[in-house]
């Protein structure tokens, strides 16, 4: 059995090295506290080693054919695919999500490793275009951007990191990984161990576990740079996106959403209850698409809200491990703290719980609220909790606008059994995704994910992260002389 808990090392030019920025963090599970691996984190020098190494590696990486990337992806996959039980386990322990949370997490990983094998053949092909100068021919290459810095969360940390390594490696790019240090193991060490054992060259891929304290902007910053693939919250993306600018580095930011999740005046209301049950407390809300705001048409309102507490109310919390549990804990005390806090404010803000969940440990019981105005602080925060704000909508066309009545732009759901009509309303919602009789966590490689407004910039999924993660180059060659004017 492999005891990635081992792998507490940053991962840089096929080596596994310790950090020397003097500075140790401590991975624990966020359910009971206790210590999964302590990490001495990097320092500042080491992660501009990583750059440069990447830099030199990308030049030969870049070369290579496509059946070499293709073989050492699928390597990477079989990898994960063996070691499936022992990885599961540890982004149970490290994430605080239930089995459930962290075997969908492996699947998503796996998928995007596997779609990546199908990019491989996206470079390096050539694409003849007309050209009105007389003898002149036109071709159009799409080439490796270089190195791609990545940036990747705490909540679904291995398909997150995955998602952007996979197709870049697939495209002739390096890329330096800096996972959150909560989750250093699965967001990062996994999936660096498999590249490793599928026989990936040293410094295609380097993973650094540090922190921003220890490092700053240098993963913003570094001159070798081509790109940053940020996901995270959009405060933090818009810090992303302005060193980005300042230094005319291309970006792809998948950050934070405010998902509204609309079920019209002819919803089926129980199947509405079923998806919002789920696209509510998964990972106990702790996701970027997961449903934010509930938003009913007033004739379903009170129907809806007796059956969804009901069904809240009975949903299994505690250990993580326990196959039963729907609610574990979350990531943090701080996470937990801010939702404390913005549990009693609206309250304070005339919001009425219908139901009253409850502190235990790291855990927090679902809370739901209604009478709660679209505009207040409970409405308009990502809330990353399990909360459940519930707001009444006088007809469908208001729904719709309170739908859109938000800074962010991610995901989307609305209930109705008139499907020409759905589809409709789906156009009219501001958001990068949007999900007919379904709830908002949804996700898969061969879509266009991504948000609009304050939720991000650029799409992943095959093919549009190709064009994210390559660059476009024009050559023209002259097979004639050719008649100047002067």
């Amino acid at each position: 059995m492999t005891r990635f808990e081992e792998l507490n090392k940053s991962f840089i030019n096929g080596q596994w090295v310790s950090g020397d920025s003097g500075t140790s963090f401590n991975i624990t599970n966020p359910y009971d506290d206790s210590l999964i691996t302590r990490v001495e984190l990097a320092s500042l020098q080491q992660v501009k080693e990583a750059f440069a190494l990447a830099h030199e590696a990308q030049k030969s990486w870049g070369q290579t054919s496509a059946d070499e990337r293709k073989a050492i992806l699928k390597r990477t996959a079989q990898y994960l695919a063996d070691h499936r039980d022992e990885i599961v386990d540890v982004i149970v322990r490290e994430t605080g999500g239930t089995i459930l949370k962290a075997n969908v997490e492996h699947h998503l990983t796996m998928e995007f490793l596997e779609a990546a094998i199908n990019m491989a053949d996206e470079i390096h092909q050539i694409r003849e275009v007309p050209a009105g100068v007389e003898g002149k021919v036109n071709h159009i290459y799409r080439l490796p951007l270089g190195v791609i810095s990545s940036i990747s969360p705490f909540n679904f940390p291995m398909n997150l990191s995955m998602r952007t390594i996979a197709p870049a490696l697939a495209l002739g790019n390096t890329v330096v990984h800096k996972p959150d240090i909560q989750v250093g193991l699965t967001g990062g060490s996994i999936i660096a161990k498999a590249f490793e054992e599928a026989g990936l060259p040293p410094g295609v891929l380097n993973v650094i576990l540090t922190d921003i304290p220890q490092i700053g902007d240098e993963m913003l910053e570094n001159p070798h740079v081509r790109l940053i693939s940020f996901t995270g919250s959009s405060r933090v993306g818009r810090h992303v996106g302005e060193v980005a600018g300042r230094h005319l580095k291309r970006v792809s930011l998948e950050l934070g959403g405010n998902s509204p999740f609309v079920v019209l005046s002819d919803a089926d209301v129980d199947r509405a209850v079923d998806a919002a049950i789920f696209g509510k407390f998964i990972h106990q809300g702790q996701i970027c698409m997961i449903i934010n705001r509930i938003i009913v048409h007033k004739d379903k309102h009170d129907e809806f809200v007796d059956k969804f507490v009901e069904r809240a109310k009975a949903l299994p919390y505690g250990d993580p491990r326990n196959p039963e549990t729907v609610i574990g804990p979350l990531i943090n005390q701080r996470q937990l703290e801010r939702a404390i806090n913005l549990i009693e404010q609206a309250k304070r803000d005339g919001a009425v719980a219908v139901l009253e969940g409850k502190r235990v440990g790291n855990i927090l019981t679902p809370y739901v609220f209604i009478n709660v105005d679209n505009s207040s602080t409970l409405a308009q925060t990502e809330l990353f909790a399990p909360i459940a704000p519930i707001i009444k909508a006088s007809s469908d066309e208001e729904a719709i606008e309170l739908a859109n009545q938000t800074e962010y732009g991610l995901s989307s759901a609305i209930f109705t059994q008139d499907l020409e009509k759905g589809e409709r309303c789906a156009i009219q919602i501001d958001s990068g995704m949007t999900h007919v009789n379904d709830q908002t966590v949804n996700d898969a490689p061969n879509i266009p994910f991504g948000g609009n407004k304050a939720s991000g910039l650029g799409r992943f999924g095959y093919p549009w992260v190709v064009e994210e993660f390559t660059v476009t180059k024009w050559v023209s060659v002259q097979t004639q002389y050719r008649q100047f004017a002067f």
